[in-house]
């Protein structure tokens, strides 16, 4: 007996229907089968089924001799399932890498709970990936099994049948089937999430719910979406055989009142002739079964009143919503105004040689090369004054981006711009908005964000896919502002100055927040592997993979997280850092979240300072992420998976070939990674040359001493300033000459003439 049927009623989806059957055959969990059902479809459905069918045994085939229908082909498939569950997959979306794998683990985990509701993502046609808006109600279900009425919010998910399994003797049991017509999977959802016992969630993105620019059945403007009210009357008829669930009735009330109306709104449902007809109807389904004394409020108050009020409501809405459009607009141009004037008369005060104005990432918070200035500032020049421009405030807080006793400003507001307007230093690792003038006489300073590998703006306009949604002209008009550029290494300051080509000196600095990892002593990770459970015996596998530019969203899964979790065998501890341009997206929630919650691995994405979580680790494991040129600082292995190389340099650009001047060995395929760390080589005395040779050419300038040496020279203007004592670098990296010993501070650069030689 398998242990999931997946049943798949067909009709003209010849299109889609071989990507859903290979996304669910390709599952890293066999133990399934597949009862297709083609619904007497026209188009070539069938014989791709049949195709199918004849290649692997677990697919069976049910011709049906006329259409029925979603729900009845559905019928049709349920006496053929054998499996212990059930799964109603509709036949043009398709399951994610590893779905049916963490279904299984889970239903093992809550003990084979009647119904597991797992999470999805709407797949646009135009190539966007949106996540469920609801998730977090699975986030917040905990790790127990339930009842609808222990954990009633799990009802304003989605009440379609695609987004849960189904024990198959649970639905045996209760003779639960689909009626005809359109919404049929609201009598089936409702009943069978009211009657379970025990429901369990898997906060885990396990299908890709396909958004078709045409073809959706429920966008299709006819007669047929008054299928809805016959749709509930089964419901209230299913609660009355139920007398258990009546206290259930006010909430399907309100319920369905909710959705008729919802279906009313959209254009493309009812046909314009019909839509009284269906007002009016709906309100004799909800005057029907309204249950004595219950409240009627909110949207569905419109139902107690006339179809013509309804109309008026709807129309004043729209009003509404476009004159607030047209408010804001006038706003936003009158505060642009108000904002140039405010900024133009502080530019007429004296700049303020004590005031640094700080930003990192988009104001995220106080963190990269910035943050290790305004500290080491803090630190040995107490009398700066730093101040830092801070997008959200609490959300940088909770992250612990934001230090409490750290002076902060909003973006864009009258006291960020006055500020803008005397600061004699502006620091920052991203470019400062083009709304924010520069005076003379101060002084930016252009940090960056690590080494490049991938191509970076101007070498994007080669690029037309990696630079989407990028400004370039833009762009090289703000870096037009900065005074100083600092580097790590030659490497960086040449592509700096191709890439941007403006008017700015190159400093070799080196990278100021990656002195914590020069100065690194054994140990210093301890604190953050006790924080996150890891035990300190544990060899420590950092995983860092980049965003791709070939793949809308940038999130590709290019390793299966929970096998490389269970190839590295005891002993060992997984760490994900997912790129911070993903930590928001659906990326997390296509396994990630869930494996960290089971104790597979650990998800370090949100873990605020980076250089932590690589002194944390023993091995970087990382495809072409620049987080490698830090990582080497540590001297300690680093793996290279570039198995899509390739296809990453033609959509982005790369300045060097890192698969032949690697860090360390260079893995093909997962077979070849696995191979790797399982046999030891990663850290054999091959690994141990190509790491002295990339050290020795992109830690050429990082001593420990950046952050000080950018506070001494630029912020304070001590010239000819040099380390106490020699630099330091790394071991195996040759010693070096003290970096960027005399820089004027208190005046911009004049051009390229003022560069070392290259």
């Amino acid at each position: 007996m398998p242990r999931f049927s997946v049943i798949v009623p067909c009709f003209q989806v010849q299109g889609f229907l071989r990507e859903c059957l290979d996304s669910v055959l390709g599952q890293s969990f066999p133990d399934i089968e597949v009862v297709a059902v083609d619904d007497c479809s026209p188009d070539g459905s069938g014989a791709i089924l049949d195709e199918y069918a004849a290649r692997d045994p677990r697919v069976r085939v049910l011709h049906l001799p006329e259409n029925a229908g979603l729900g009845r082909a559905r019928n049709a498939g349920l006496p053929l399932a054998t499996g212990d569950y059930l799964f109603f997959l509709d036949s043009d979306d398709t399951l994610t890498p590893g779905a049916l794998r963490a279904m299984a683990d889970r239903l093992a985990e809550t003990a084979d709970p009647d119904v597991l509701v797992f999470d999805y993502a709407r797949t646009y046609w135009w190539g966007g990936t949106r996540r469920n808006a609801l998730a977090h109600v699975l986030s917040e279900a905990g790790d127990g099994a339930f009842t609808a009425a222990e954990h009633p919010r799990i009802l304003d998910l989605l009440m379609v049948v695609w987004n849960k399994v189904y024990r198959r003797d649970f639905v045996a049991e209760h003779g639960f089937a689909f009626p005809p017509g359109y919404y049929e999977d609201t009598p089936w959802t409702f009943p069978v999430m009211l009657t379970a016992g025990r429901i369990a969630v898997l906060d885990r993105i396990c299908l890709n719910y396909r958004q078709r620019r045409q073809g959706n059945i429920l966008s299709t403007t006819s007669r047929r979406h008054f299928d809805i009210h016959d749709q509930y009357e089964r419901v209230f008829a299913y609660l009355d055989s139920r007398p258990e669930l009546a206290l259930w009735r006010p909430y399907l009330h309100r319920k369905m009142g909710e959705h008729c109306l919802d279906v009313l709104a959209k254009p493309d449902r009812v046909p314009p002739s019909d839509r009284a007809e269906f007002f009016r109807r709906t309100q004799e389904v909800f005057r029907r079964h309204q249950p004595a004394g219950a409240p009627v409020d909110g949207e569905v108050r419109l139902l107690d009143g006339t179809y013509a009020a309804y109309q008026l409501k709807r129309r004043s809405e729209r009003a509404a919503r476009e004159f607030g459009r047209r408010v804001f607009k006038v706003r936003k141009a009158a505060a642009r105004r108000v904002k140039g004037g405010w900024a133009a008369l502080h530019a007429r005060r004296s700049l303020d040689p004590d005031l640094v104005l700080y930003s990192a990432c988009s104001h995220r918070g106080v963190l990269g090369d910035p943050a290790a200035i305004y500290h080491k500032a803090r630190e040995i020049a107490p009398h700066l004054r730093g101040v830092w421009v801070v997008q959200d405030p609490d959300r940088a807080a909770r992250a612990g981006l934001l230090p409490p006793d750290a002076e902060y400003v909003l973006p864009g507001s009258p006291r960020h711009l006055r500020l803008a307007a005397r600061a004699a230093h502006l620091v920052n690792n991203v470019n400062w908005p083009s709304t924010q003038a520069k005076r003379p006489g101060s002084v930016h300073i252009h940090t960056h964000q690590g080494t490049p590998l991938k191509y970076m703006a101007a070498d994007l306009l080669t690029k037309p896919g990696a630079r989407h949604g990028i400004d370039v002209p833009r762009m090289l008009c703000r870096a037009d502002r900065w005074d100083y550029s600092l580097v790590a290494n030659r490497h960086s300051e040449l592509v700096w100055e191709r890439a941007y080509p403006c008017r700015f000196t190159s400093l070799r600095t080196g990278s100021p927040r990656n002195d914590v990892l020069v100065n690194a002593r054994p140990g210093g990770g301890a604190a953050l592997r006790a924080r996150l459970g890891i035990p300190q015996d544990h060899t420590v596998v950092l995983y860092a993979p980049t965003r791709r530019e070939y793949r809308r969203g940038g999130h590709v899964d290019r390793v299966d997280l929970a096998r490389f979790a269970d190839d590295l065998g005891e002993g060992h501890t997984l760490v994900v850092r997912l790129h911070p341009s993903l930590a928001t997206g659906p990326a997390r929630g296509l396994g990630l979240a869930e494996l960290h919650r089971r104790g597979v691995l650990v998800d370090a994405t949100d873990e605020p300072y980076v250089e932590e979580v690589m002194l944390a680790s023993d091995v970087l494991v990382t495809d072409y992420s620049a987080l490698m040129f830090d990582y080497a600082l540590l001297d300690r292995p680093v793996v290279v998976h570039a198995d899509d190389w390739g296809a990453y340099v033609a959509s982005r650009g790369a300045y060097f070939d890192i698969t032949a001047e690697p860090p360390g060995h260079v893995s093909r395929s997962y077979r070849e990674l696995a191979w790797l760390l399982a046999s030891g080589t990663w850290r054999d005395a091959e690994s141990a040359r190509l790491r002295a040779a990339f050290r020795e050419r992109f830690c050429e300038f990082d001593d420990g001493w950046a952050a000080e040496r950018v506070v001494r020279t630029l912020l304070l203007g001590e010239e000819g300033w040099t380390p106490p004592v020699p630099p330091g670098p790394a071991a195996g990296v040759p010693a070096r000459p003290a970096a960027a010993a005399h820089v004027p501070a208190q005046a911009p650069a004049a051009g390229h003439d003022l560069l070392a030689s290259s």
